[in-house]
């Protein structure tokens, strides 16, 4: 998960609901006066909106409306025990929240799980889309990880246990601030229990679809934080490579640049962004 250094709304972004043909999603969005293109940023397992939101104002400064979300069942987005918690769901959902906030098409960025989200996004219609960007996430499953925590465990936790059990028993970071440390812990227990076994199943067994991903046209653009420690990094080496592209390095970042390094990650995205709109 991403743990951001602040819970304060920029200047400039509001929290929403965007209401859509799928129901309604908890997102933080940003507008700006004679808009160049809109971009949707979709976050990964156990994130949400928050992922992002420091990061949105970079992108209105270059001049960009932007969207983030809490897909199906994260955090402050509903998610009913019977719901449509596949990949070709959460895919769905991207696509209407898209066609929710603008009537044209829209630069997708997909950070981790979101990732595998955003691919299955663009395979199902590449005309919703601008741009495919794929941060710190991989060519289908992530797999259990060696020096990364079991997702299996977590799979069979996940209903004989509550969330806050579960919760409780992972490590925590006793150097942050009581309010950040708060909200993780709320925001972990507010998923629902669902949608997050769904989720952490999907890290575990996502089909690579990269090679229909690329049979889109689409252009792509391939990021990681330098320290990054998901996804191997050969891993998303290799799958730039099938994008025909080249992966984009982060300094001073890991698994979540946008928040350990906004202005190195829009260094990094915005020439594309700018090519391509």
């Amino acid at each position: 998960m991403s743990t951001p250094k602040t819970l304060v709304l920029p200047p400039g972004v509001e929290a929403v609901t965007v209401e859509t043909s799928r129901g309604g999603f908890a997102a933080h969005a940003v507008r700006t006066d004679g808009a160049v293109g809109h971009v949707l940023l979709v976050p990964g397992w156990t994130g949400s909106k928050e992922d992002f939101t420091a990061f949105l104002p970079f992108l209105a400064a270059a001049g960009f409306d932007a969207t983030t979300y809490d897909q199906r069942g994260q955090y402050e987005t509903p998610g009913a025990p019977d719901g449509d918690y596949t990949l070709d769901g959460f895919a769905a959902d991207a696509l209407a929240v898209e066609s929710a906030v603008t009537p044209t098409p829209s630069h997708l960025l997909g950070h981790s799980f979101g990732g595998l989200v955003a691919q299955q996004a663009v395979v199902a219609d590449p005309s919703a889309w601008h741009s495919l960007s794929l941060l710190c996430t991989g060519p289908g499953a992530l797999g259990e990880t060696p020096g990364r925590p079991p997702l299996t465990p977590l799979v069979q936790a996940i209903g004989a246990m509550s969330l806050a059990e579960i919760r409780a028993h992972m490590p925590r970071d006793r150097s942050l601030a009581p309010d950040i440390a708060e909200f993780l812990d709320q925001r972990f227990t507010s998923n629902a229990p669902a949608s997050l076994k769904a989720i952490t199943q999907l890290l575990i067994d996502a089909p690579d679809i990269i090679d229909e991903v690329a049979a889109t046209g689409l252009p792509f653009w391939v990021g990681r934080g330098a320290d990054d420690d998901a996804w191997p990094h050969d891993v998303q080496e290799a799958m730039a490579k099938r994008l025909d592209t080249e992966i984009h390095i982060v300094e001073d970042a890991a698994h979540s640049p946008a928040v350990e390094n906004p202005q190195g990650l829009i260094d990094a995205w915005l020439p594309f962004l700018k090519e391509n709109t």
